[in-house]
């Protein structure tokens, strides 16, 4: 088994713009393109497979062929694919909201809870985002801000630039602002508890749904603790590596290469590489792929090593 490209699932909701068809390449007559799930086995929208022996399947039916094994001894600990990732185009603001734990959206939702990472990939001028709370706060003000319209004024809010990194532990109230690309990862699931949504309106005219018991239930009240980073390095080729985030659900590394990296697929997971920068090749086995910025890339456990060739800037993503 070796490399293969995924061609992702689109998404349009209505806060999304046209920077994923501009920068990254993402073809699709959605207006406005949202999201775009660049590695997803998720029922609500699956990546697919676009080279080798197994392109034109569903990446979950591609998994199913390849067997459990490939995955790597980690996530096969998980019952369902573990790791979901996107990029996000942010026009306008996301509504604020939160996401369940494992416990709680095993049990009302039927499926893993949602902890997820942000890499902010470009922003307007000015752009923030909201980050959990601003102290220490009760339900009871959570909610009588929920009905008092003044929800924000609990938050944090954080202003952001190019590079920056945000891991946000399921609980954690959160909304991507306006005028932000992103790249997430984040565990396989779709549960959002929507909190607060600015008063808007969809296509058809209708206010949004909000999840308000559900959200008071799994919040945290507590200030989001800052994630302690770990100390970049180089590697032989001249490569530099800045560890993001890790947590049970996945690993993540930024990797910049100036003309060659080179990253292994051994028996303990999976590897993804996310491209968003920059242009080249990989090589690995036999197999040799061209990418760009926007492409995803899916190496199964034990495949070896993946000889990176090109000035490109990927995340490279394990569990």
């Amino acid at each position: 088994m070796s490399i293969v490209k995924l061609s992702p699932a689109f998404k349009d909701y209505l806060w999304g713009g046209e920077n994923l068809k501009a920068k990254y390449h993402k073809d699709t007559d959605m207006t406005p393109l949202a999201e775009s799930w660049e590695l997803s086995t998720h029922k609500d929208g699956q990546s697919s497979v676009v080279t080798g022996e197994y392109a034109g399947l569903k990446f979950a039916d591609y998994l199913s062929r390849i067997g459990k094994q490939a995955l790597g001894k980690h996530a096969q600990a998980f019952d369902e694919f573990p790791v979901l990732i996107k990029f996000i185009d942010a026009k306008q603001s996301l509504s604020i909201q939160v996401h369940p734990s494992d416990e709680y959206a095993l049990r009302v939702e039927h499926e893993y809870g949602k902890t997820e990472m942000w890499y902010i990939l470009d922003c307007q001028e000015g752009a923030y985002l909201y980050y959990g709370v601003a102290r220490e706060t009760t339900k009871e003000e959570l909610k009588n801000a929920i009905e008092t319209d003044t929800l924000c004024d609990l938050l944090k809010r954080v202003p952001v630039k190019k590079g920056d990194v945000f891991f946000i532990p399921a609980g954690t109230l959160h909304a991507i602002g306006a005028g932000i690309v992103i790249c997430e990862i984040q565990q396989n699931s779709n549960s959002t508890y929507r909190v607060y949504d600015f008063g808007r309106r969809d296509a058809q005219g209708k206010l949004r749904e909000l999840h308000i018991d559900k959200a008071l239930a799994v919040s945290n009240m507590q200030p989001a603790e800052k994630q302690e980073r770990e100390e970049e390095w180089t590697d032989e080729n001249g490569a530099v590596h800045r560890p993001l985030a890790s947590c049970p659900y996945f690993t993540t590394e930024l990797i910049t290469s100036m003309g060659r990296a080179a990253v292994q697929a051994g028996e303990e997971s999976f590897v993804s590489l996310v491209i968003l920068e920059g242009q080249g090749s990989v090589e690995n086995g036999e197999e040799r792929l061209s990418f760009m910025a926007g492409d995803s890339l899916f190496a199964p456990a034990k495949s070896g090593d993946i000889i990176i060739e090109g000035a490109c800037m990927l995340i490279k993503t394990t569990v």
